[in-house]
């Protein structure tokens, strides 16, 4: 591996001046210090913790260049548009980029003037491009979405199987991988496949305790969701559907009560694609409505909430499709329907894809871990970030946990569950473990003389499709645990062994297995006690400067400045440059830039008061 560059300047100086941030987020400086001491590193980071910085700053801090690959063009100048207005050398290489740009760019990356390069995974493929950087110095390989690398993950894409062989092309350069969700196995194939060695790997916590979590079961879904849409008007926001047909359908009925809705789907021409996600960028108050061709990578700050009109593909899919909201810390919604139907769509299009079968069986158990989050007995967070790994006390922002829906104590139906699972040696999926609880004499049942166990018919009392929402139940509540990679086998937690020698109990909901309705979603959208805080004339006026010269640029608004900033100049009220630029992300170049004009707002409205801004931290 080419040895490592040698970092200039202090970290923190850089991050204030640059990026206007008074300290690093959670996980962010452990990640940063270990690149600037030269290692490889895979990091994998909830959405919104701020991944970016993890190769933006150690690439101010060196003299070479760092090469991004990132997946999407729209990320891409997105991410450009923010650099250089905090006057960064930075640039894409992109194909919707003018020819004549794209020759000034490889100019540019000859006479080593760029700091930051970012580059689609097929564009750095391609020969030119490899031979130019080749003759450039590059001091980092950052691979963002790293997750796209593995056939285990959520969003693979084949074009980033090539990168283990561009980074040795490139001299073994040091590399960074960054993602929001990658569980084991997805991690194992992502450092298998893009590093010659183990890297330094960092797995922060997946918890965004920012995001309200809820679930509906579908009752009528267009009341549900206007509903939902009635108590967030004026906000930003993200509707995902299953369909093409069905985001144009939405995006109409939103429109016809007043919303301002934008349909984006892979279908609609490229320039009305395009410009339907310029506008949700760059204007305040749009709700795109989308299917999952919107929003990886997609960088807005200010989403303040996303809703499934229809259940995911997976529980990484959620979560990562949940992540688009909040991403600037404030409090933000999140809302999900599912239906039989879902359920049965979602099972069709695994049972209809030209997947492997054995990558077939892992889609259905991967299904099956969404639905039993559906139909969690305990706080939802709990149960998310039990399927990361990860431990966590009630959330206290879940809809669970603010109104606990109807349950019944399920003791001895756990377990009547957990003998099935023991003594077949916790080698079996669920159908075989429910048709042995309910005594179906089935041709693998007679097979393996299942029939002839103390457990078989144990369970008779309750239906099929009753036992599979306690299987679900039970794995949401850590009793049981599905190993999704082999087979969808069943195996008995040490919380469930303790249940099982009647050390404790369990209880389960009752409203999804007799088919009830759970309480109604909440009406009222969360608010921050920030946003509480600033006057709301004082921050309609900034948001009109920052849009005007946002419109100017031809910019994202969140590029001049994000909301957390503007909610700050509002409560904080300073009176002077030096004050200003106390304020979360206020950096040298955006003070020079936008001081004075927004200075010039906040002197105009009423109640001034001199202001000394306060640390920005996270």
């Amino acid at each position: 591996m080419a040895s490592p560059a040698t970092a200039i300047g202090d970290p923190l100086a850089v991050l204030e001046a640059v990026f206007g941030f008074k300290g690093f987020r959670p996980g962010q400086n452990e990640v940063i210090t270990a690149v600037l001491a030269g290692e490889d590193v895979l990091a994998v980071m909830p959405t919104g913790s701020g991944k970016s910085l993890c190769y933006q700053l150690p690439a101010l801090m060196r003299s070479g260049l760092t090469v991004v690959v990132s997946p999407l063009i729209a990320l891409m100048q997105d991410q450009v548009g923010q650099l250089v207005g905090c006057g960064v050398a930075a640039a894409s290489l992109n194909s919707a980029a003018d020819p004549a740009e794209n020759r000034r760019i490889v100019q540019a990356i000859r006479s080593g003037e760029l700091r930051l390069l970012y580059v689609a995974p097929e564009r750095l493929t391609r020969p030119d491009t490899l031979d130019d950087l080749c003759r450039a110095r590059i001091d980092l390989l950052a691979i963002d979405e790293a997750h796209c690398v593995s056939q285990w993950g959520h969003d693979f894409r084949p074009e980033y199987l090539a990168l283990g062989q561009v980074r040795e092309r490139l001299g073994g350069v040091q590399t960074i991988a960054l993602t929001a969700t990658a569980d084991a196995p997805t991690r194992d194939d992502i450092a298998g496949k893009l590093f010659s060695r183990p890297p330094r790997t960092f797995v922060r916590s997946f918890d965004r305790p920012n995001l309200y979590l809820s679930m509906l079961p579908k009752a009528n879904a267009r009341r549900q969701l206007l509903g939902f849409l009635a108590a967030r008007r004026e906000q930003s926001g993200i509707v995902y559907c299953a369909s093409r047909k069905r985001t144009e359908t939405l995006a109409a009925l939103f429109n016809a009560e007043g919303f301002r809705a934008l349909p984006y789907h892979a279908g609609l021409e490229p320039a009305t694609r395009s410009a339907n996600q310029s506008t949700f960028l760059r204007q305040d108050g749009v709700v795109m409505v989308a299917t999952v061709a919107f929003g990886m990578g997609i960088d807005k700050p200010d989403v303040r909430f996303v809703c499934h009109a229809e259940m995911p593909k997976t529980i990484e899919s959620y979560y990562q499709e949940i992540g688009r909201a909040g991403r600037d810390g404030l409090a933000a919604d999140t809302l999900t329907l599912y239906g039989l139907d879902d359920l049965q769509f979602r099972r069709r299009q695994i049972e209809d894809s030209e997947l492997p079968e054995e990558r077939k069986r892992i889609e259905q158990h991967r299904l099956n871990a969404l639905l039993a989050l559906c139909e969690a007995p305990r706080c939802r967070r709990q149960t998310l970030l039990a399927y990361f790994g990860e431990s966590s006390g009630p959330c206290d922002n879940c809809d669970l946990c603010l109104e606990r829906p109807q349950i019944f104590e399920a003791t001895i139906e756990a377990q009547k569950a957990m003998s099935a699972i023991l003594r077949t040696g916790e080698r079996f999926a669920t159908e075989h473990l429910i048709a042995l609880l309910t005594g179906e004499a089935t041709e693998a049942i007679e097979r393996y003389g299942h029939n002839t166990l103390k457990t078989f018919g144990v369970g008779k009392e309750r239906s099929a499709g009753e036992w599979r929402s306690i299987f679900r139940q039970l794995y949401a509540a850590g009793v049981i645990h599905l190993d999704i990679v082999r087979h969808g086998r069943w195996s008995v937690t040490e919380y469930g062994r303790r249940i099982l020698r009647g050390e404790a109990a369990i209880q389960l909901r009752q409203d999804v297995l007799s088919g009830a309705r759970p309480g109604r979603e909440r009406g009222k959208a969360a608010k921050s006690p920030d946003l509480e805080a600033a006057d709301p004339q004082l921050l309609a006026a900034l948001k009109a400067l920052r849009t005007e010269l946002a419109g100017a640029q031809q910019l994202p608004a969140y590029v001049v400045f994000a909301d957390r900033t503007l909610i700050e100049m509002a409560v904080l009220r300073p009176t002077s440059l030096t004050a200003l630029r106390g304020v979360h992300g206020v950096g040298e170049e955006k003070l020079r830039r936008y001081g004075a004009a927004f200075l010039a707002v906040l002197a105009a409205q009423p109640g001034a008061v001199v202001g000394r801004g306060r640390p920005a931290g996270d």
